[in-house]
């Protein structure tokens, strides 16, 4: 017998800005028992993974993107779950309307220059793995994460 978790598909969304400053969400989470910084991102809910990764750029951030491209996926925990997480870069942003769901209500926001926010990776200030790997990916994708 082998015990798997069933959950669906997630998005991670490095988006940049034009200074090269990646936007960070910050959140409670409950299993870990502590906030959390990270990428924007969330479940899939069905969506194709480009659509949902604009949805949830906008409802956490308040920022749509113009431009999207794929950084790739990762299997966050393949001796678990089948659960893949695509990651996404986004550019070209403008306001939008953020729309959190009641889960989200203490979210908090911030920049961060791209090579700050993988230096936070790096230093186990973020620990959240498709917030480690799409911050890595957009680092190498982009070459802005030296200061």
């Amino acid at each position: 017998m082998y015990e798997h978790v069933s959950v669906g598909d997630a998005v991670r969304v490095v988006a940049l800005d034009t200074a090269g400053r990646t936007v960070l969400v910050e959140d409670a989470f409950y299993l870990q028992g502590r906030r959390m910084l990270h990428v924007p991102g969330g479940g899939t809910e069905g969506q194709d993974p480009r659509r949902a990764a604009l949805r949830e750029l906008e409802e956490e951030t308040g920022l749509v993107a113009g431009r999207l491209d794929p950084l790739g996926e990762i299997d966050p925990l393949p001796g678990t779950t089948r659960m893949r997480t695509h990651l996404m870069l986004a550019t070209d942003l403008r306001p939008g309307r953020m729309r959190r769901d009641a889960t989200e209500a203490g979210m908090t926001v911030q920049w961060r220059p791209l090579h700050d926010a993988v230096a936070a990776a790096r230093a186990g200030d973020i620990t959240e793995a498709g917030s480690v790997a799409a911050l890595l990916l957009a680092a190498l994708t982009t070459e802005r994460c030296r200061p």
